[in-house]
Parts: C-alpha cells; sequence; structure tokens
C-alpha cells in the first residue's frame, strides 16, 4: 500500500509540539529583532494591517510578534469607535495620525478597513460612504507606498466551528470575559453578510501593488509562527547586531552610606 502523504486539512487538525513551538517562536522573535534594528538604522517606514473575523488569532499574533520589541520603534495602533468629531473628518484622516516615522513599524488591530467590515454590515456608515470607501482606498494606499511606507497586509481567517468554540472558551474564562463584546455576539448571527463583506472588500482592494495576505487561523500556534515567518521574509533586512560589550565596573562608594531600609515601604511578601 502507498505511503500517504500529510494534506493540509491534516496539519490544520494536527497540533503542534509545544517544545517545537516555543523554538521555533524564540528564533523568530530573535530574527524580528534584527528587522527591528535594520527598519531604525534605514529609516524604513512600515505598516502592518491585522484584519480578520472575530476570536480568528490577531491580537495574539501581534502579542508575540512586539514580545521582543521596542515599544519606541514598533507601535501597535488598536483605535476604540469613533468620537463624534472624527466622525466628521475624512475617513482616514484619525488613521494617518498614526503612520509611521522614519525607522518605525506600526501594527494595525484592525484599521481602516471597519468601513467595509463592521460599518457596512452593521448600517454604521451610509451606502455613499461605503461606495467612497472603495473607490479611494485603493488610492490611498497607493498613496501611502509612493511615499515610502511599506504597507502589509493580513487576513486572519477562521472557521465557523472553531470560532464557535473560541467564543464559548471566552465566555467560562474569567480573563477572557473582556474579549467577549456585544459586537462580536452580532458578528456571530450576521456570519453570511460579514462574508460577502469580506469578498467585496476584497475584490476592490486586493490589489497587484498592495495583496491581501491570508492566514488560516484555525490553529492559533501555526498562524503565530506563519505570520511572523511571512513578514520576515517579505522584507530584505541584514543582520545588524552588536559586539557583545563588557559591563564596566561599578562605582565604589568612597564612603557613602545609604539610609536603613527600614524606612522604606516594601510591600508584602505573600510568594
Amino acid at each position: 500500500m502507498p505511503k500517504r502523504t500529510c494534506t493540509m486539512a491534516d496539519k490544520k487538525k494536527k497540533k503542534i509540539n509545544n517544545k517545537i513551538y516555543e523554538a521555533e517562536l524564540d528564533r523568530l522573535q530573535i530574527e524580528l529583532v534584527k528587522l527591528q534594528e535594520w527598519i531604525k538604522h534605514t529609516g524604513m517606514k512600515v505598516v502592518v494591517l491585522f484584519e480578520g473575523r472575530d476570536a480568528a488569532g490577531k491580537g495574539g499574533s501581534i502579542k508575540r510578534m512586539t514580545q521582543s520589541l521596542n515599544p519606541r520603534v514598533c507601535k501597535v495602533v488598536a483605535l476604540p469607535a469613533p468620537t463624534e468629531r472624527e466622525k466628521t473628518q475624512w475617513y482616514f484622516q484619525r488613521y494617518v495620525k498614526h503612520l509611521p516615522a522614519a525607522g518605525e513599524m506600526v501594527l494595525f488591530d484592525r484599521s481602516w478597513y471597519n468601513r467595509a467590515g463592521v460599518e457596512r454590515v452593521m448600517g454604521f456608515c451610509t451606502d455613499d460612504e461605503y461606495q467612497d470607501f472603495l473607490h479611494d482606498c485603493p488610492e490611498f494606499e497607493r498613496m501611502l507606498t509612493r511615499s515610502g511606507i511599506t504597507l502589509i497586509k493580513y487576513w486572519f481567517s477562521v472557521s465557523d466551528d472553531e470560532q464557535e468554540r473560541r467564543f464559548q472558551g471566552r465566555i467560562y474564562h474569567p480573563t477572557k470575559h473582556w474579549k467577549l463584546s456585544p459586537m462580536d455576539l452580532e458578528s456571530r448571527s450576521r456570519w453570511v453578510e460579514y462574508s460577502k463583506a469580506k469578498d467585496i472588500m476584497f475584490m476592490h482592494t486586493d490589489t497587484p501593488d498592495n495583496p491581501w495576505y491570508v492566514v488560516d487561523g484555525d490553529n492559533k500556534k501555526r498562524a503565530r509562527l506563519n505570520v511572523i515567518n511571512h513578514l520576515l521574509n517579505l522584507i530584505d533586512y541584514e543582520d545588524l547586531s552588536p559586539e557583545p560589550v563588557e559591563l564596566p565596573p561599578r562605582q565604589k562608594d568612597n564612603g557613602y552610606e545609604r539610609p536603613s531600609m527600614l524606612k522604606q515601604n516594601f510591600i508584602p511578601e505573600i510568594y
């Protein structure tokens, strides 16, 4: 009998070994630090968008991606609902002010694509505003790339069953209640509408200049490794790791006597 080959469906179902996951994540995070130093050294301006279904794994991927990075170089932007004043602005205006300067990378945890998704499905924008967005967005993104910004767009996909499982887990997990918003619950009842909105969005904004990259989010750990690896392969960077440093000797006290530590307020040592 011929040996059975491993299909993509098999990989999705098979859990990744924790030791392998942790070792590979450590390796990729070291590479991310090298990328960070390259961005800082060369003055690159990088924008990475994280979009997708609720509970598809965007937040977990962003957390692992930024875990070892300098927040002054790599910034995460997760904007709340627009204020009444922001609603009267040019739609892209509140996002523009968060774009990177030279030597910075900005990760958007949801972005201007809110208009093509939640705003469209939930009726938070008019038909004219929606159509204007579909027309303007590709040109807006071309403006960004012409200005020297490297724009990378990720769409996290998750199956209906897996999203259901994750939502159920949030209901009963005391540290994850906040992740399950009324909007998340509404997205379940409008699953097909969100699917249609995503398909239309891709038709208009999945362009040769600024394509969408789809991340299979059914297996969180695989998704995290895959998206970090993909990002690293998209940007041509060099290793600028500094030479090991030697710590200088600590300054001598030269007779200085410090105040008694008994006068300081230490927290109770419970553990």
